[in-house]
């Protein structure tokens, strides 16, 4: 008996230090708590999590960039012992440096993910990583101009093959980005233009801003179409707006992949399934991953290996463009969004001693 309270004695040491030692983090989700792709983003960070045997708490702010500092300022007025190890946050419409002030101000560690900061002012107030403020340890974000690079080249060549040019011969396009601040949206248009720009028989008529909504975007849309009567190629920089797009096309009597193209970002189900069909020409995704690739990093990071070697501000190649394979493929390994079966343990230097750089593209996850 006494041999067996001994052995249980340890082994509840043993799940109290594992407890005691795991890290915490706290994701901020910039979206909404019914929004695909952030809801996406979170089960992967969540998968991520259990996998590392980490602690996540995701806080939803619902498209309200306010309530993002409302949620930080409630963080950091937690006694210290109840505060978060770390906290992953995004620069959406460019609240990052605020966030900084308010986190840093509470001794808590924060790394950027999906977004980070970048335009001159924001680097005015906040400077580089581990500078100005010592607990910004970094960020990590994805390539975004290849989004709106793959997409919009894949949706010409379909565009082309269809002969879809106009009375002047050239094929028109109409752009409908995000936002006109955050990181994403700012790289994802540019891509875009690199790919009009390099087809000289492509026009960019005009691009406008749908704030990532559906229904911006189709009523942003229906004067477009008016206005310019010859544009075939509608490139969106989410798969919302591309459905928005899409639903005034339609109302017009207008048949999506076969007389105008349309093209999204995201690997929502609705996405996966209009590409199949072929209501959709062109879809990148993956980078919802973003933010379990940011776990690995800080679960390395809190073991003693610092993401530094590599940098501290690092942009990873993690979109893929999908075919209509592969969406099926998608569908079946991931389902409703179920990425359980990911070992995340294997992409941590920590605990592959050989592994030399980090991959964090989404096609090895498809393999």
């Amino acid at each position: 008996m006494r041999k067996y309270c001994r052995l249980a004695g340890l082994l509840c040491c043993l799940m109290t230090h594992s407890i005691a030692s795991a890290q915490s983090v706290v994701f901020i989700d910039p979206g909404k708590s019914d929004e695909i792709y952030w809801v996406t983003a979170a089960h992967a960070m969540e998968s991520a999590a259990r996998s590392l045997g980490m602690h996540l708490d995701v806080r939803y702010a619902e498209r309200d960039h306010p309530r993002s500092m409302d949620i930080e300022r409630e963080i950091a007025a937690l006694p210290v012992g109840k505060r978060p190890d770390f906290a992953i946050v995004t620069n959406d419409y460019a609240t990052g440096p605020e966030l900084l002030r308010i986190l840093d101000g509470a001794g808590i560690k924060t790394l950027f993910a999906y977004s980070r900061i970048l335009s001159a002012p924001e680097l005015v107030d906040a400077g580089r990583p581990r500078a100005r403020f010592k607990g910004w340890l970094g960020s990590l974000e994805p390539r975004a101009e290849d989004a709106g690079y793959l997409t919009a080249h894949a949706l010409i060549t379909r565009a082309r093959a269809a002969r879809a040019f106009g009375s002047d011969g050239k094929l028109h396009l109409l752009a409908i980005g995000g936002d006109r601040s955050s990181t994403t949206s700012i790289l994802r248009d540019a891509g875009m233009r690199r790919a009009a720009a390099e087809a000289h028989d492509v026009m960019l008529d005009q691009e406008v801003f749908a704030g990532w909504t559906r229904d911006k975007a189709a009523e942003q849309s229906e004067w477009l179409f008016q206005r310019y009567p010859d544009a075939r190629l509608i490139w969106a920089g989410n798969d919302l707006m591309a459905f928005g797009a899409m639903d005034t096309w339609e109302k017009r009597g207008g048949m999506p992949g076969k007389d105008a193209f349309f093209s999204g970002i995201n690997t929502s189900s609705a996405a996966m399934e209009d590409l199949r069909a072929g209501r959709l020409s062109a879809l990148a995704g993956g980078h919802f991953m973003c933010g379990a690739w940011a776990l690995v990093l800080l679960y390395d990071y809190a073991h003693g290996h610092d993401f530094a070697d590599e940098g501290l501000e690092l942009e990873r190649p993690m979109f893929m463009l999908f075919t209509p394979a592969e969406a099926e493929r998608f569908t079946a390994r991931f389902g409703d969004t179920d990425f359980s079966q990911i070992d995340f343990r294997r992409f941590s230097k920590i605990l592959n001693p050989k592994l030399k750089h980090y991959d964090f593209s989404f096609a090895q996850l498809m393999r």
